[in-house]
């Protein structure tokens, strides 16, 4: 039950943000670019497992995570100005992993450790 519940919380925000951004895409924006799925995420982590050094670890990883994960949100709108829906999707996703690759090296050689 408690999983369901917290599918049906997700799913629902998500479903939320997309209607809005029919009508009203700065609206939506703001709301997807808040961390409202690391909050539900340290949320559900905590209430699972009432482990706060847990919480703290993925916030932190979260943290350093954020960076690497603003190429898809740059690229994106470059590669739709030139390639299809369906193309440019899964290319700026795979270029956002290469930079989680990459970054990831950085952050190890850094002696940072998520």
């Amino acid at each position: 039950m408690h999983l369901l519940l917290k599918t049906l919380i997700s799913a629902l925000l998500i479903a939320a943000i997309s209607e809005i951004a029919k009508r009203h895409t700065w609206f939506a924006s703001i709301i997807a670019s808040l961390p409202v799925t690391a909050v539900l995420a340290m949320i559900w982590l905590y209430y699972d497992t009432r482990d706060v050094q847990r919480v703290s670890a993925l916030s932190y990883g979260v943290f350093w995570m954020v960076v690497p994960s603003l190429a898809f949100f740059l690229i994106l709108p470059l590669l739709l100005k030139h390639l299809p829906f369906a193309v440019a999707m899964p290319l700026g996703l795979a270029v956002m992993a290469g930079v989680y690759f990459l970054y990831g090296a950085l952050l190890a050689k850094a002696g940072i450790k998520i």
